[in-house]
């Protein structure tokens, strides 16, 4: 077993989220709810903190405050130790008025915390993804491989790998190579049907990767992915870990193995949310062996007077009435009046469904007063004329978008 080594974790949390809009109208992608109680962001922090990992930089940047206030609730680690921390950080502009240009260019803006703390290796996260990961697992290989860099690598099929920045390695599983989202690949060594793609998390040697960001900031470079690993393919010792051999305690037989998702499409966010319901459901958001930490609940338990539910999940503070739910997903304070139908819905916080509303394959984000007996879902055309609707058909109303009018 490798000697303990020390961490420090930069979390790439300044997404726009574009394609999530209308969601990230008002928030940052990491900041978006996602289930019952949590945010996007609670995943990678969840898997640093199970992981013995304390030593934590938030990197933000676009519509940050919902983020700050997020992580201020949760993210308190134990104050007596110094090394025990969640700390959001904004563009410090210490090399000058710019704000971040990129992945690589936020860690290049704070290289001071990297002389403050002297870790002896530097995790590089998204903060984008839905998983559940040992990290120590691939710390454990970084240290056996002795590598510079060691990027997380997921197993994906060839028809999907234009969607993906594909790693290309020899059978030792080190790096010979990067395409980002190519039409057509060859498959990793031992496989015929599948290649490896990039999970955006890394591992560094504190060393290298300083000298990396140096000469990417030198050249324009400001992206891990496009600008940074590709120099550093011919002298430098870059291997891939494969995601699919991290074995994380409580996940159950009946789960998806290896299960990952980049949730920045409203199309997969709104998907991944059903892979978590059910008795036997893909992702099982319950696992008191590696727990997804949320924001403590101060609301009061759901209260259901009434009413047909299927397979959904009611937040605290829920309250139905009378109303059918088919695959609906409630967050916190989330009122269903009499004779209202959701089917295939996801409905966020402090909404109010009036009586007789019937809502199919929505996403109604927080604050909104849905009118008795408004239809949506049903008519995508009219649909469309007052909200966003994605291209396979899922209706987006933004917060507090209607108010009963």
């Amino acid at each position: 077993m490798i000697t303990r080594r020390r961490v420090l974790a930069f979390v790439m949390a300044g997404g726009e989220g574009t394609r999530l809009s209308p969601l990230t109208q008002d928030r940052s992608k990491p900041s978006v709810p996602f289930d019952g109680k949590h945010r996007i962001v609670d995943f990678v922090l969840s898997n640093l903190v199970n992981s013995h990992i304390y030593s934590i930089y938030l990197l933000v940047q676009y519509k940050s405050q919902s983020l700050i206030e997020h992580v201020r609730a949760t993210w308190t680690l134990t104050p007596f130790i110094p090394e025990h921390f969640v700390t959001v950080v904004p563009p410090q502009m210490h090399k000058g008025p710019e704000w971040f240009q990129g992945t690589a260019d936020a860690v290049w803006q704070n290289l001071h915390l990297i002389e403050v703390h002297r870790p002896d290796i530097i995790a590089v996260f998204g903060a984008d993804h839905v998983y559940r990961m040992d990290v120590r697992q691939m710390v454990q290989f970084h240290c056996e491989k002795d590598a510079d860099v060691t990027v997380a690598t997921l197993p994906v099929p060839l028809a999907q790998c234009k969607s993906f920045g594909i790693v290309r390695t020899d059978a030792d599983a080190r790096v010979t190579g990067f395409e980002e989202k190519p039409e057509e690949t060859a498959p990793m060594p031992g496989s015929q049907t599948h290649a490896l793609a990039s999970m955006g998390n890394y591992l560094f040697k504190p060393e290298r990767l300083v000298a990396a960001l140096r000469d990417a900031h030198n050249e324009q470079g400001t992206d891990f992915g496009r600008d940074v690993l590709p120099r550093l393919l011919d002298d430098r010792r870059i291997y891939a870990y494969d995601f699919a051999s991290n074995v994380v305690p409580g996940v159950q037989p009946y789960e998806e193995k290896g299960y990952w998702r980049d949730v920045g499409t409203i199309e997969a966010y709104f998907d991944a949310h059903f892979d978590t319901l059910g008795t036997e459901p893909r992702f099982r958001m319950s696992n008191a062996a590696w727990p997804i930490f949320g924001r403590p609940e101060h609301a009061g338990s759901a209260q259901i007077e009434r009413g047909a539910i299927t397979r959904s999940t009611l937040g605290a503070g829920c309250v139905i009435n009378g109303a059918r739910l088919m695959r609906t997903v409630l967050r916190r304070e989330v009122v269903i009046e009499e004779d209202a139908e959701l089917d295939t819905c996801i409905v966020m916080d402090r909404s109010h469904v009036g009586p007789g509303a019937r809502i199919r394959r929505a996403i109604i984000d927080a604050e909104n007063i849905i009118p008795p007996g408004m239809r949506i879902g049903y008519d995508l055309a009219a649909d469309r004329e007052r909200f966003h609707v994605s291209e396979s058909g899922i209706v987006v109303v933004g917060r507090g978008q209607l108010r009963g009018a």
